[in-house]
């Protein structure tokens, strides 16, 4: 399977520049020139702006920005259908604005039978992606779609029906099944509980969910083997032997050092022991492993396992979940 480039996805989807994500980040190729810029147009009195980002073998990934804003279900149909008779297979991704849009809306439709009557169907996947939202569950979608110079013939092409195939087997998920929602929120409640130091509830909230989407792309990374030498089993392993260094020290020993030293921190800036503890980690120059502004004190100083703090038992649950 090829591999994506995270570093390069994390910085160009952060930035909703999606040219660069499609050409740079997963292979794709340029779109022909006269396609690249803003081009007016309409369907059943939906005024919109369209450009080309991307394309390969004749399937092709457009930017939507309609007048007034978000359309509407129907008016995304509508304008399906009309791109479609230009580029049938396509990806449309919908844009709250033209230029500097901070919100986005993958929209891909995917062609069937119907299972009783086999006649044809079509059925509407939706992908949001917002500014600052983590990127790990796009990057984990999209990992279908990564396509590597040598599978490409001579004249820079795939089959048609392999990119279609890679388009379906990236986008034609639901969004998160009902099973996972509701040990999702299970988990979110017990950590919610369990965090100390912070007096607020929303903002335990909000801090529940900011150390479970970290743990989240921690689990897609290990997933895919970026972490420690091909680790399959990165955070199970080191939860393990945090509890063999001492009660109560995988948040404020052992996930300090992996968000806040090896994440955001090119190697030769990380002190040995950091190395030692975390293992081989790669460097992102992302917004995730950031300090969060209820990580730090009056002083703006880190406060994780000092003033801040979540006991080993918060974190059984949500391996399992994971």
């Amino acid at each position: 399977m090829s591999t994506l480039n995270l570093e390069q996805f994390s910085a160009h989807l952060q930035q909703l520049n999606f040219n660069l994500l499609f050409t740079d980040a997963l292979g794709w190729n340029h779109p022909p020139a006269s396609e690249r810029t803003w081009q007016n147009d309409e369907a059943k009195d939906i005024h919109y702006q369209r450009r080309m980002v991307a394309e390969l073998s004749g399937v092709a990934v457009l930017e939507i920005a309609a007048e007034g804003g978000w359309p509407d279900e129907a008016q995304r149909m509508a304008i399906w259908r009309q791109v479609s008779q230009s580029h049938y297979e396509n990806l449309l991704i919908f844009l709250d604005r033209a230029e500097q849009p901070t919100q986005s809306l993958w929209y891909w439709v995917k062609r069937t039978k119907d299972s009783e009557t086999g006649k044809p169907k079509i059925i509407p996947r939706r992908h949001e992606y917002f500014r600052g939202q983590p990127v790990d569950l796009f990057a984990s979608k999209l990992q279908a779609m990564v396509v590597e110079l040598y599978e490409l013939d001579a004249t820079g092409r795939l089959p048609v029906l392999e990119v279609a195939r890679r388009m379906e087997s990236a986008l034609d998920v639901e969004k998160t099944t009902k099973r996972f929602f509701t040990a999702y929120q299970e988990q979110h409640g017990n950590l919610l509980a369990e965090i100390e130091g912070i007096d607020d509830e929303r903002d335990r909230r909000w801090y529940a969910s900011v150390i479970l989407n970290r743990l989240m792309f921690v689990w897609f990374m290990q997933k895919k083997g970026f972490l420690d030498n091909v680790d399959y089993d990165y955070l199970p392993r080191q939860f393990a032997a945090s509890q063999k260094r001492g009660q109560d020290r995988f948040f404020g020993e052992f996930l300090n050092a992996l968000f806040f030293e090896a994440f955001a921190k090119p190697n030769k800036d990380r002190a040995p022991a950091v190395q030692k503890l975390t293992g081989d980690i790669p460097y992102l120059n992302g917004g995730l492993f950031l300090h969060h502004t209820l990580e730090l004190d009056v002083n703006k100083q880190p406060r994780l396992g000092t003033t801040l703090r979540i006991p080993d038992r918060a974190f059984e649950g949500v391996l399992n979940m994971l």
